[in-house]
């Protein structure tokens, strides 16, 4: 036993391992089956080495288990080398059952199954386990699956931890599982007569800070294609030399299906999917499918880290071998491997944060140590290092031991079982060897494309137990975030529903006061008797009289009742009714008592001139209707009065991080990047998860080389729920500018993902609304039937003619590009958008997800950033790029430069209407109007309809067609009505003599803005035109009060005065002649 070795080295452990008992042991033999009694023994083995084997005991089948309580010891040193041993070659326990005396001669003994233990949990930190591991036969056994299955209970346990905890926590577990060579060449498959080949792969990762270790996979199966290989098939254990075929397999452990476009080797774009598709089915393969743990220690994980950074491809070497090779290998030392291959798999991810595992195909090619010079960095093959080593080792003990022979032949069989390391070598050296002579020739000079060709791949996975970058947690990205912008303190809590409560009494007494206040004036105007002339009582008598008479009292009452009953359930705390008619009348009293203070309160609120109004009805906007103006004031660069708006927003708002984000934006447009600073932080102090406002943080960071927090910023972004494609992508871009380029490759590579996954949900979206209509419209159908096959016939017919608009729309769009192929605007597109086919492109990257949200936000050179890279894409650039260059430039005032990159890209609205910006912008205004009338032809409108209807209703007026502008402004009006609208309907109907209809939109227009001074104009002009000449002059005092700077009006203004003060004389004159 190994536990008779000497312990007094501080390197090595005793492992106990102790068969406490085993269950259900069957029995081959026709006797015990009689007597229901046999003998059986527990032997325990590691890698051919016998630790011991325990005495005979009796089984009892009635009894159904057995107590072996037999314990030995394993020897284990702690380093990296011995702890990898230790968990690819686990504990193999082998059971056998003793045959009666009379039958010695015949054999002693047979195997009644075999189990094995792994000892993982040992280097998870744990000092001891149980397990109970099913007893499987071997081949040949006479002994057949029983139920229930027959099991081992064993116990393993040492004395003190293997590994420290700071061992433990600075170590690492790497797994690699080989699993299939697809598409091998025709030559590799097997020919009628020939001997059995071997198929081996081979991978060179680190094991300590100097010390490299071989991966040698050399169970490789050729399959025959016709099938597919089945999803869900079990992993394998390395080494299955010793190990009965039930054995072979990994518990729990399970190859799942995976979508091709989430691996991370290559061979993944729509091309290569359909042709692994085919050959994964029809042509023959080569399955490992074997999985191979390997320990790494602190320098060793170290090394893998610095390894990978210096080369992130990696070789892994294939080769076919035949059993002929043994004798051509110890006779002529042949270190040309034919059939050998190389792939290169792309380690770099396991440097991306948080990433544990790496999985994907890698193609297959024709070994070359240029290519793996140049590729790798490394010179050594891993397989021809092997191939002499096992040469050399053969060689060595070929000739110490030449007068031995035949004793050694008669150990040889064992030789494999006690040292399985040597075996594997002798294997590599024979199968070397085989294909020497005109094999290796041929394949080695003949077929060295055979690779590329036959398009081999090979799919492999890499597994980690411990990232090698640590992720950091979204709740240390938060403190951090709160460390750089301290969130604002909470604002203080407005009034509660009480007080609320008794502020709206006070509203409604004084609606009511105002609305009595208005009939009163009535009866005074009607003619009644003049105050000095009437009693308060005929007075009241009166008033009370006109309110019945015109329903304006029971208004009142029913106005006031909602009121109280707020009074009654939030300040008064009553929501029961009340059944005793005692309580409730001197509830109803004090009730009143209470109402008729509040009434008296709410008076002299009205009529003192010191108070404060406190009610919410002199904020005459709401916040919707705010931060619409604002937004049109920005786009139509009335910057002075969208900060007002703003500033009104976050007051009334304090909380609302949105209207802080709009205001920084405001502040990127004009180039005041410390005020947009100011402002996104002020977003990011009111709400810590605005993502907007940490992009834009971090964009600022980054340009003021805060990099580190903009690196802060832009992780929190992306670490909030639902992932962002644009802050991934942002992230990525930071990471590029500083030279990080694995970090990153790893941010665009999950900002694909996420796009994918956008893109995904939004098919399924549309696949369920596409379904939706299909069934409406076969009930549609059906009923159509039902009405009679003449009406079908008609509805037929009509639908089979095309509408001719449609068909005037193509030939006129055609027949302008080709008169005027240099203008601006190159066709107009029919009035059926879905019609008009965009270039086969993607619509959207992630890119371009990222440039459209910095262009909303005018962060202009990262969005110039991001378009370089859309261009430099492997694709090439997607379908929004032009419309996005034409964005960027047109913020950087090139208009020029921004029409002629839409050339190109005139396929949908927002494209016509950016066309139109420029050309509006330009000066072009007939150019303008016609690509903003193409643009709202559209189905789907443009993303900034108002400012198309604002600038094309403002073209119409300028080219005087008056009643094209009226509709226009009307549409806006009716979709987004603005000071803006309003003017232009007032104005467009003015010009068209309708005098009534422009005064009620100028007249909305100042109840909008009242600081307007073309509203007040145009007011002003009306007046005078309808007479009213003293409210003119009122009005056109208040445009020059808030100076009007319209010349035009100016001098129509004056015009029409003079014309109207000398209409009287030319009349008098007119008449006495």
């Amino acid at each position: 036993m190994e536990t008779a070795k000497s312990t007094e080295e501080t390197n090595y452990k005793t492992i106990e391992v102790t068969v406490v008992r085993g269950n259900y042991l069957p029995s081959s033999l026709n006797q015990a089956k009689k007597t229901g009694v046999f003998q059986s023994s527990v032997q325990v083995e590691v890698d051919g080495n016998v630790l011991g084997e325990s005495e005979k005991k009796e089984v009892e089948q009635v009894a159904q288990h057995v107590e072996y309580d037999f314990t030995c010891g394993l020897l284990c040193r702690g380093d990296a080398e011995a702890l990898s041993q230790l968990l690819s070659k686990p504990l193999i326990l082998t059971v056998r059952e003793f045959w009666p005396e009379e039958k010695k001669a015949a054999a002693r003994t047979a195997v009644v199954g075999q189990a094995v233990v792994d000892l993982l949990p040992l280097l998870q930190g744990q000092c001891s386990f149980s397990a109970k591991v099913p007893l499987n036969p071997v081949i040949g056994s006479s002994a057949k699956d029983t139920n229930p299955q027959p099991t081992l209970c064993v116990c393993v346990r040492l004395s003190d931890p293997v590994l420290s905890e700071a061992e433990l926590s600075s170590s690492n577990l790497l797994r690699v599982t080989v699993e299939t060579a697809f598409s091998i060449p025709g030559s590799w498959s097997l020919e009628s007569g020939s001997s059995p080949c071997k198929y081996s792969a081979a991978l060179e990762v680190p094991l300590t800070a100097q010390k490299d270790q071989v991966l040698l996979f050399c169970e490789g199966q050729l399959k025959a294609g016709g099938q597919r290989e089945q999803h869900g098939r079990q992993r394998k254990r390395p080494h299955q030399a010793l190990l009965v075929p039930a054995n072979h397999f990994l518990p729990a452990a399970f190859f799942q299906a995976e979508p091709v476009e989430e691996e991370d080797g290559e061979l993944t774009g729509s091309k290569d999917q359909a042709f692994r598709k085919t050959v994964e089915i029809t042509k023959n393969r080569v399955s490992w499918d074997t999985e191979m743990p390997c320990f790494l220690d602190a320098g060793g994980t170290s090394r893998l880290r610095q390894k990978i950074t210096e080369s992130r491809l990696w070789p892994v070497e294939i080769m076919r071998l035949t059993k002929e090779a043994e004798t051509k290998m110890l006779s002529e030392g042949n270190l040309d491997i034919p059939f050998h291959g190389v792939g290169f798999v792309d380690m770099g991810r396991l440097l991306f944060p948080g990433v544990r595992r790496i999985r994907g195909a890698y193609s297959i090619q024709t070994f070359s140590e240029a290519e793996l010079l140049k590729k790798a960095k490394r010179s050594v093959s891993v397989l021809k290092q092997h191939v002499k080593f096992a040469a050399d080792q053969v060689k060595d003990r070929s000739g110490s031991a030449a007068g031995s022979h035949k004793a050694r032949g008669a150990k040889e069989p064992k030789e494999p079982v006690k040292k399985q390391p040597g075996s594997q070598s002798r294997m590599i050296a024979a199968d070397v060897g085989a294909n020497g002579g005109a094999e290796s020739e041929l394949h080695l000079n003949l077929e060295a494309d055979m690779y590329a060709e036959a398009r081999t791949y090979i799919i492999i996975e890499v597994t980690l137990e411990k990232p090698l970058v640590s992720k950091t947690p979204a709740e240390e990205l938060s403190s951090r975030v709160r460390a750089l912008i301290p969130p604002k303190p909470l604002h203080p809590a407005g009034p509660s529903r009480a007080e609320r409560a008794v502020l709206d009494f006070h509203r409604q007494v004084g609606n009511v006061v105002t609305q009595v206040s208005d009939q009163y004036t009535e009866l005074l105007a009607a003619g009644c008797k003049p105050v000095e002339n009437c009693s308060r009582e005929q007075m009241y008598a009166e008033l009370m009289g006109s309110l019945n008479d015109n329903g304006r009292y029971f208004a009142f009452k029913e106005q006031m009742k909602h009121a109280v009953v707020r009074i009654v359930r939030d300040k008064m705390q009553r929501t029961e009714p009340i059944s005793d008619p005692q309580e409730l009348k001197l509830f109803v009293s004090k009730l009143y008592v209470y109402l008729v203070d509040e009434m008296h309160i709410a008076h002299n609120k009205i009529y003192s001139h010191d108070a404060v109004d406190d009610s919410p009805d002199e904020i005459q906007l709401s916040s919707s209707q705010l931060r619409h103006f604002a937004r049109e004031a920005r786009l139509i660069g009335d910057y002075k009065q969208a900060v007002e708006h703003y500033q009104e927003l976050v007051v009334r708002e304090p909380t609302e991080p949105s209207h802080k984000f709009e205001w920084g934006t405001l502040y990127m447009l004009t180039g005041d990047y410390t005020k947009a600073r100011e402002c996104f932080r002020g977003a990011v102090s009111v709400q810590q998860a605005h993502r907007p406002s940490l992009m834009m943080c971090g964009v600022l960071a980054a340009m003021f080389e805060g990099h580190q927090e903009a690196r802060t910023l832009l992780e929190r972004a992306t670490s909030i729920e639902p992932p962002s494609v644009a802050a991934w992508t942002l992230l990525g871009l930071h990471h590029e500018i500083q030279g990080g380029s694995i970090l990153a490759e790893s941010a665009f590579l999950e900002a694909r993902r996420q796009l994918r996954a956008n893109e995904a949900k939004r098919r399924a979206q549309s696949g369920d609304e596409e379904e939706e209509e299909e069934e409406e419209k076969e009930v549609e159908t059906q009923e159509t039937k039902e009405e009679g096959v003449g009406r079908d016939d008609e509805e037929k017919d009509m639908a089979a003619c095309p509408p001719p608009s449609n068909e005037k729309d193509l030939q006129c769009r055609d027949q302008q590009q080709d008169q005027n192929p240099d203008s601006g605007v190159q066709g107009k597109p029919p009035v059926d958008g879905s019609s008009i086919s965009a270039p086969a492109k993607l619509s959207s990257t992630i890119y371009t997800a990222a440039a459209q949200f910095l262009l909303q936000n005018a962060a202009l050179q990262m969005a110039e950033r991001a378009l370089s890279l859309e261009l430099l894409s492997d694709g090439g650039p997607s379908v929004s790029y032009p419309l996005l260059l034409a964005r960027l430039r047109l913020l950087r005032a090139d208009y020029r430069g921004a029409a002629d990159s839409l050339q190109e890209a005139l396929f949908n609205s927002d494209a016509w209407a950016l066309n139109g910006h420029c050309h509006f912008l330009l000066g072009a205004f007939t150019d303008a109007r016609k690509s903003y009338e193409w643009s709202l032809n559209f189905p789907q409108p443009p993303s900034d309809c108002h400012l198309v209807l604002l600038r094309l209703g403002s073209i119409y007026l300028r080219q005087e067609t008056y009643e094209q502008a009226k509709g226009v402004y009307l549409r806006a009006c009716e979709e987004s009505p603005s000071c803006l609208t309003w003017l232009g309907l007032g104005t467009a109907c003015y010009r068209l003599e309708e005098l009534c209809v422009a005064e009620e939109a100028l007249t909305q227009a100042n109840h909008l803005n009242w600081q307007n001074a073309e509203v007040w104009a145009y007011l002003s002009l009306v007046c005078l035109r309808s007479g009213r000449q003293e409210e003119a002059e009122q009005f056109y005092e208040h445009a020059t009060r808030f100076k009007l700077q319209e010349e035009p009006l100016l001098k129509e203004f004056a015009e029409l005065k003079q014309q109207l003060r000398f209409t009287p004389l030319a009349s008098c004159f007119g008449t006495s002649s």
